[in-house]
């Protein structure tokens, strides 16, 4: 989808925790201070160039079992404390995961009911990648390096990135699997905290980053970038990602026989 004048992206993540973040990305005049003009000249007068994403409000919960009850309520309010309408809403940006069945469900089902209502689109973003995002602005690391969180049942989901002269990127995953089948690299993310003695924190990433969840914040500025053209392979289907079957089993009876 092609940038055109100020976006405004809804972001909702519930892939550990719950979050929603109200995310802005204007356009800037070719005639403002510091705005970059071409070879060949200035631009004609209303020309626009996108700035950066800003994060006009953001809420999260660490709960996990209360996501329904906790996130429409919550996009309305940061809709109110940026005091913007629901009509003035361009896009939803929904983290597909990886994450649990019941989280992921909720999550994507408020992302497509409200596009539905606002007659706006609905964006996917692996929920990992904004640890991704968080490394990289936050800290100095640079090479390759894991984002890894916490999936239960003594394992993590995990991708594995790069950041280097040439940008940041995804290099594999997401996957989940046991911790010690992950690669011999430095990880962010609540699995590091979860299982020190295998996993080990990048060294100039602050301690925290071993508690590290997704947050929609992240999620809405990476497809605010993306919208925009600076960024590529971001957007997704929103659709969530599951990397495991469910724990649901449909009881014998009702089985269908042969």
């Amino acid at each position: 989808m092609a940038y055109h004048g100020r976006v405004l992206l809804l972001a909702l993540d519930t892939s550990a925790g719950a979050s929603a973040a109200l995310v802005s990305l204007s356009p800037r005049s070719s005639s403002s201070p510091g705005a970059s003009q071409s070879p060949a000249g200035p631009e004609p007068p209303g020309h626009a160039e996108p700035v950066g994403p800003q994060v006009l409000a953001a809420e999260q919960t660490p709960a996990t079992t209360a996501h329904a009850e906790w996130l429409v309520p919550a996009a309305q309010r940061v809709l109110a404390a940026s005091e913007v309408a629901a009509e003035e809403i361009t896009g939803v940006v929904v983290g597909v995961g990886p994450g649990p069945f019941t989280g992921l469900r909720v999550g994507l089902a408020a992302a497509h009911g409200l596009a539905l209502g606002w007659r706006v689109p609905v964006h996917g973003v692996c929920s990992l990648d904004a640890l991704a995002l968080r490394t990289v602005e936050s800290t100095t690391v640079r090479g390759e390096f894991l984002v890894a969180t916490d999936a239960r049942r003594r394992e993590v989901y995990w991708a594995e990135y790069v950041t280097d002269d040439d940008g940041s990127r995804l290099i594999q995953g997401p996957f989940v699997s046991s911790p010690a089948e992950l690669p011999d690299l430095p990880a962010v993310g609540a699995g590091v905290g979860l299982y020190p003695e295998v996993l080990q924190l990048a060294e100039q990433a602050p301690a925290e980053a071993a508690e590290w969840t997704p947050h929609a914040a992240e999620l809405g500025c990476l497809a605010a970038s993306a919208l925009s053209g600076d960024l590529f392979g971001v957007l997704c289907e929103p659709r969530p990602l599951y990397l495991r079957e469910s724990d649901a089993q449909v009881p014998a009876q009702m089985r269908k026989a042969g």
